[in-house]
């Protein structure tokens, strides 16, 4: 057991207060007496509002669920539905027309559109190469991935591939002629680049020429008549042509070009929510001790490969010769958010003045803030924002009212850290039914701060299952794509964003591409996003976040938005269409197979969650494809399992074969790691026993969340592995 300290009232985890005092206060100006007085008061004032908050969830829960048991097998009428969601304040009044005023804002949020990484905080290793994900290599994101073929010669073989290096040279070289061409030729025929009187000028056997757009040329480093690197710009991202001919690569090209590097990730999510597994007071310093030091810019981690060990730092900044020979410095680092937890789950890392555990929530506010502060202000200002704000993107908030209370802790949490007001911004994430159907509302409410709203269609499509559990058996998951609530959701997102002035103010944010080892794919289809009107999105790696960078050089996002911009393009009545399936179209083989697939990937999930920790990694799917997979996707199995059971479409019996049949399929999946915890063929593992009570317990859970049992169940394996430790 962690020792305690008692704080203004409140008992504080020994190594919470250690941290607090010892790494993130010094540096601040803040004095440790007003640090924990004001988070006393903080917790005094909002944990009886997140209770209500909660409060309110089931109660209007449990008014959807007796209208559905009214509404019996005739199904439910949409005006009669519409209706009833108004007299019980569900759907609440639109607000009129607004222009969202929130100041201060970083051009990678208002005005650059591009790839958004999501990663894991309590991975120094992952959230390192993130923050440096902002540049990325073009070569190597061709070279090592399915993007380049394996025909004719371009295998991925160990050593380097001098056919598939052409290739990549070759699609390196279109990329250029598309987006930054020359005024005539092209960029493969150039045998050398120079800078003249401020204008890059292209070597190429017919002679001299520029480029088609002039000012598309940003600057250089190195010198004017042979310069080290050529930087471009389009659509607002930076592209550098990098020139070495004594390079491997450069020395076989006839400009000396080694490689071309994209701005890529230009802004990541570092995340303590869905992708993490932090459980206790032990888990959260971790992670606030990462996002401290990114804020300070000294995070480090070590780095093993090819048998060698080195140490990865946080790149500087990137130094260039402007055209009119001025000093022009850019980002080295990709600008970081931070993703807060929701409303509903409270942390023993401190308890209040009566010996509760406090919304984790008010922990993540008052400690990723402080983090915060050293970049507002100290030795370390400016390395991540350079207009002094803090991007706090914030989950699982439903409708106006809880946006509200959001938007006030961090008032509160300013107040704390003597920080000036709206210095917190605050991403909306548009995941849950309420917030979707009362979005506007909700922007309403976060008006002068919001700077983020997105779509996610796994929580999301968890919410839908769960808030409308009784309506009746949810159409496959495969099929929930294709229904008219999705498409209304995705537009509307969208639309009210625009509607609401977020065109080069705010982020409008479209999912995760799920599966990191398919780019081929990801980069035909995920071009639909910046077409969408989004002007960030969710990619698994910084290799992909290079990829997907090429799509916002193909889509210009802002005259997208223009477009788009005009009217709504979906109606409530669509988004309120609840996706109801008929079972008489199920065979016994459709049903089996659903059901393996949404066991199989809880299983898969939760194992790893629960027995190791992790949050976010590559789990296989049913036929072993590797897909990225956080708490969301636990979520949605889940909940389809659960709504599938209590409407009969299948049995316990058949649910209990398939969690034994599944947990030896997910155990094979695993049999390489040597730290692995077996589920078969005992099943006892609280892994196991975990997934088993998403299933079986999922209607009763707080909205369809998953934490509640995770947590308790980590929190658990986590204690019989510290007895273990102990008697070895």
């Amino acid at each position: 057991m962690q020792e305690r300290v008692e704080m203004n009232g409140l008992s504080v985890a020994g190594g919470l207060y250690a941290f607090v005092r010892d790494e993130a206060l010094p540096g601040t100006g803040i004095r440790e007496e007003d640090f924990w007085a004001g988070a006393a008061r903080l917790i005094e004032e909002f944990y009886p509002q997140v209770r209500e908050l909660l409060a309110v969830r089931d109660r209007l829960q449990e008014q959807i669920d007796e209208f559905h048991r009214s509404a019996g097998a005739g199904g439910v009428d949409p005006e009669a539905y519409e209706a009833f969601l108004r007299s019980i304040g569900y759907l609440e009044d639109e607000p009129g027309d607004f222009t969202i005023t929130t100041d201060r804002v970083d051009a990678e949020v208002a005005t650059v559109s591009g790839p958004q990484l999501v990663v894991p905080l309590l991975n120094a290793r992952f959230a390192a190469n993130a923050a440096n994900a902002r540049w990325g290599s073009l070569y190597d994101a061709l070279y090592g991935t399915d993007v380049i073929d394996e025909a004719e010669g371009r295998e991925r073989t160990g050593a380097y591939n001098p056919v598939r290096g052409a290739a990549v040279v070759a699609r390196g070289r279109q990329f250029l002629d598309e987006h930054t061409p020359l005024a005539s030729g092209s960029h493969t025929d150039v045998t050398a680049y120079h800078i003249a009187d401020g204008t890059l000028v292209a070597e190429t056997p017919s002679g001299p020429v520029g480029l088609a757009e002039p000012d598309l040329f940003a600057g250089y480093r190195g010198s004017p008549a042979e310069p080290e690197a050529v930087l471009l710009v389009h659509h607002g991202l930076h592209v550098e042509i990098q020139i070495d001919r004594s390079h491997p690569i450069g020395s076989g090209d006839a400009a000396g070009v080694k490689d071309i590097v994209l701005e890529s990730a230009v802004t990541t999510i570092m995340d303590l929510e869905d992708s993490v597994a932090a459980v206790d007071a032990e888990d959260k310093v971790l992670g606030y001790r990462n996002w401290l030091q990114l804020m300070q810019g000294t995070l480090t981690a070590e780095i093993e490969k090819g048998g060698r060990t080195h140490t990865r730092r946080l790149n500087p900044d990137r130094l260039y010769t402007a055209p009119d020979g001025s000093e022009l410095t850019l980002q080295g680092r990709s600008l970081l958010l931070v993703r807060q937890v929701g409303h509903l789950m409270t942390s023993d890392a401190i308890l209040d003045v009566a010996g509760n555990p406090v919304p984790e929530e008010i922990l993540d506010a008052l400690l990723t803030g402080l983090g915060s502060v050293h970049d507002l202000r100290g030795p370390h200002a400016g390395r991540n924002s350079r207009t002094g704000s803090v991007y706090i993107v914030k989950p699982k908030m439903h409708g106006p009212r809880e946006v509200a209370v959001a938007c006030s802790l961090l008032a509160g949490a300013e107040s704390v850290l003597g920080l000036d007001p709206l210095t917190l911004k605050i991403g909306i994430m548009d995941e849950e039914r309420r917030t979707s159907a009362n979005l506007k509302a909700c922007i309403w409410e976060a008006g002068d701060r919001v700077v983020f709203i997105n779509t996610g269609f796994l929580d999301r499509t968890g919410d839908e299952i769960h808030t409308s559990m009784l309506a009746g058996p949810m159409v496959r998951k495969a099929d929930m794509r294709s229904t008219s609530w999705i498409k209304a959701y995705e537009d509307a997102n969208v639309d009210i964003g625009l509607e609401c002035g977020f065109r080069g103010r705010a982020q409008i944010g479209k999912g995760m591409w799920a599966a990191p080892d398919n780019l081929a794919e990801m980069l035909a289809q995920k071009i639909a996003h910046p077409l969408a009107g989004a002007n960030c999105a969710w990619v698994p790696s910084p290799t992909a976040a290079t990829l997907h960078a090429i799509h916002y050089h193909r889509v210009d996002v802002d005259a997208q938005q223009a477009e788009l911009g005009q009217a709504r393009r979906s109606t409530l009545r669509q988004l309120l269409t609840i996706p109801v399936g008929d079972p008489s179209a199920w065979d016994a083989e459709a049903r089996r197979n659903e059901l393996d697939n949404n066991i199989q990937s809880t299983l898969g999930y939760v194992v790893r969650w629960v027995n190791a920790g992790i949050g976010c990694s590559k789990v296989p799917d049913i036929h072993g494809t590797a897909l990225m997979e956080d708490r969301a996707t636990c979520r949605i199995s889940s909940q389809h399992v659960s709504n599938w059971l209590l409407h009969g479409v299948i049995t316990q019996d058949q649910m209990e074969d398939s969690l034994r049949r599944m947990a030896a399929v997910v155990d094979g999946q695993n049999a390489s790691d040597p730290d692995y915890l077996p589920m078969s063929p005992a099943f006892d593992t609280e892994a196991f026993l975990a997934a088993r009570e998403l299933v079986l317990e999922g209607a009763r859970q707080p909205s369809g969340y998953t934490e509640p049992i995770l947590h308790r169940r980590r929190e658990a394996q986590k204690h019989s592995d510290d007895l273990a430790r102990s008697a070895s």
